[in-house]
């Protein structure tokens, strides 16, 4: 039985892939410290005897004993409430967890996928986003903590692929949506999904004229399978190339949910992104991966999720205490 390490496993992305993973066959070791991701994510694959979990911030010397195959690293603050709250652990698990991970890749001879996202694009200047395209992105800004993570998430597994011969890949992420998505953690989808529930307005940043495209969870786990069983060492995007303004989208939430709230407006926040949409010709061709589910129905797949939450869930704070951890 292949053995698989997942970081940032009770996560979003992370819990699907221990689903993924363990329907494949493997043995999954999650490792999480629960900082942003929550283990209800995961209890139901507790009983399983292919599945241990290890409650451990891989900033920390990471050790697992045996062999190991493969390395998934997904831990990492994802939203912006959490990376403009907590920068110093998001710079971290970037820079710390991300060397940590590498070490351990290639002490056990495990090949490795770094999970980097369209955020290393910054405020594109070019449009759609290729693989080739650098990026524009403000280093000093709010958000360079979370940007910059990734960037050098990338450059130093590129290094250890170079430099040690570790066998690597880097997934570059989109916006993604489904299931066990967090309410009120700042991203588009679960923010309006969760005012409309409450029968609030929906805010939009700036004229809502900025464009997003999302990528069903299923699809997303999809292109991260089949880049990990590739021999593809660069980095390839994987997300959906459907394009729609944030102004527009809302007013397909207003409509799916049922509501008659209104778009309200609000001032753009700083070196927020105008444009996201990837180029995935090199998902197609490389991996003969590209989307399947349509946005109605990913949507309404993830309202049905939102619906079954409790009323606590459901309201209007961040549910996250970050104020006793170690932000040194």
């Amino acid at each position: 039985m292949k053995k698989i390490l997942i970081t940032g496993a009770a996560g979003f992305l992370g819990s699907h892939l221990c689903d993924r993973f363990i329907k494949e066959g493997f043995h999954v070791i999650a490792m999480d410290n629960l900082i942003t991701g929550d283990i209800k994510n995961i209890e139901h694959l507790f009983k399983l005897e292919q599945f241990e979990y290890y409650h451990h911030d891989v900033t920390k010397f990471v050790h697992v004993p045996g062999k190991l195959d493969y390395i998934l690293h997904f831990a990492s603050p994802a939203s912006p409430i959490d990376y403009l709250k907590i920068p110093i652990q998001t710079l971290k698990v970037g820079a710390l967890g991300t060397h940590n991970l590498l070490g351990l890749a290639k002490e056990k001879g495990s090949c490795i996928l770094i999970a980097s996202t369209s955020e290393i694009y910054g405020d594109p200047l070019v449009h759609p986003q290729t693989e080739e395209y650098y990026g524009n992105v403000n280093t000093i800004g709010p958000r360079g903590v979370y940007d910059e993570a990734k960037r050098f998430q990338e450059s130093i597994t590129m290094a250890y692929h170079r430099f040690h011969g570790v066998d690597t890949r880097i997934v570059r992420i989109f916006n993604t949506y489904g299931p066990r998505m967090r309410l009120n953690d700042g991203r588009v989808i679960p923010a309006f999904m969760g005012q409309a529930l409450r029968g609030e307005d929906l805010t939009v940043f700036g004229d809502g004229s900025q464009t997003r495209s999302f990528c069903y969870v299923d699809d997303e786990i999809e292109g991260i399978f089949r880049l990990l069983m590739s021999d593809y060492t660069l980095p390839v995007n994987i997300g959906n190339p459907h394009e729609i303004t944030i102004r527009d989208f809302a007013e397909e939430i207003i409509k799916l949910t049922g509501t008659n709230q209104k778009v309200i407006y609000k001032p753009l926040p700083k070196d927020d992104p105008m444009q996201r949409q990837p180029d995935i010709s090199k998902a197609k061709e490389l991996l003969g991966w590209e989307p399947k589910v349509g946005r109605a129905e990913g949507m309404k797949k993830t309202f049905d999720y939102f619906k079954t939450l409790s009323k606590d869930d459901l309201k209007k704070t961040e549910h996250r205490d970050f104020s006793k951890r170690n932000t040194r």
